[in-house]
């Protein structure tokens, strides 16, 4: 069902497609967290309050743990290019790290390195769905 303001209009409905629950974006203060919302149309970054200023430091511990579980922690990560306007190209890079509700239920089955490349295959599947062949590249 379209809205007042696009009945009389050209706008054509975006369709939901889906939505990546995490990635973090570095950032000179500290690492920004966000959610991705991808539409038929266009890839919308959402902006999560939660995001924790001592990442860095968590990240640094969670690393010294995992050396000593000898287990291999790999965080894969995207670089989009956009244009901001029709002569600027921006390029942003984010990190998929999946919410602990992701995470927890398959660490009982799986190692941390399947979960974590799962993820990423996922949300880059959402990606090729949307984007044509042409855009993507790995």
């Amino acid at each position: 069902m379209l809205s007042q303001a696009a009945k009389g209009s050209n706008v054509v409905p975006e369709r939901r497609l889906a939505l990546i629950h995490r990635v973090i974006v570095p950032d000179e203060e500290y690492p920004k967290e966000y959610s991705i919302l991808v539409t038929d149309q266009r890839s919308i970054f959402i902006r999560q309050e939660k995001t924790r200023s001592s990442f860095v430091k968590r990240d640094f511990f969670v690393r010294i743990v995992m050396k000593r579980q000898k287990e291999i922690f790999q965080v894969y990560n995207f670089e989009m290019n956009y244009w901001q306007s029709p002569d600027r190209k921006v390029a942003i890079r984010f990190y998929a790290v999946p919410l602990g509700m992701y995470f927890k239920p398959r660490r009982q089955t799986q190692t941390r390195e399947t979960i974590l490349r799962e993820y990423a295959a996922d949300a880059l599947q959402i990606f090729r769905e949307v984007l044509p062949t042409r855009i993507i590249t790995q």
